[in-house]
């Protein structure tokens, strides 16, 4: 499972031209990726890390500071492009096999008390965002 972190300003999603979820404010923007191998094990975990990683300022978290997190689903964090001009998804968990394991990260964060807002999985999102700093990492939960 890999997690892409932004640290924003503001960061919203639209589907067909609505707001589907937003950032009430400074925080973080997370796309998340899901691989064939992934569990629900991996969910907690990496959302665990994303909530208690010292990426805002001041080396705090967004558990410590109450920050709202929006997570939005990406499979093409998967893509294997080391080959010819046509990314490869073969490493991307199907639909039916991600979404739940979407939406087991989306609980385990708000289990751990966080604000988190969403995009629509599987649809054709416009996410836009100010990246703050600009602040950008990569997580992967390790095998």
């Amino acid at each position: 499972m890999r997690a892409l972190l932004q640290r924003a300003l503001g960061a919203e999603v639209r589907v067909a031209g609505e707001v589907v979820g937003a950032l009430p404010g400074p925080g973080l923007l997370v796309l998340l990726g899901v691989a064939t191998t992934d569990t629900a094990a991996d969910a907690a975990a990496l959302a665990r890390r994303v909530h208690e990683l010292r990426v805002l300022r001041d080396e705090r978290s967004a558990a410590d500071e109450g920050a709202p997190l929006l997570v939005v689903s990406q499979f093409t964090l998967y893509a294997d492009t080391r080959r010819g001009r046509r990314p490869s998804w073969s490493a991307a968990a199907p639909g039916p096999v991600a979404e739940p394991l979407v939406e087991a990260f989306v609980a385990a964060l708000r289990e751990r008390g966080a604000h988190v807002e969403t995009g629509v999985f599987g649809a054709d999102m416009q996410v836009s965002l100010v990246n703050d700093g600009p602040v950008t990492l990569l997580l992967e939960e390790p095998r």
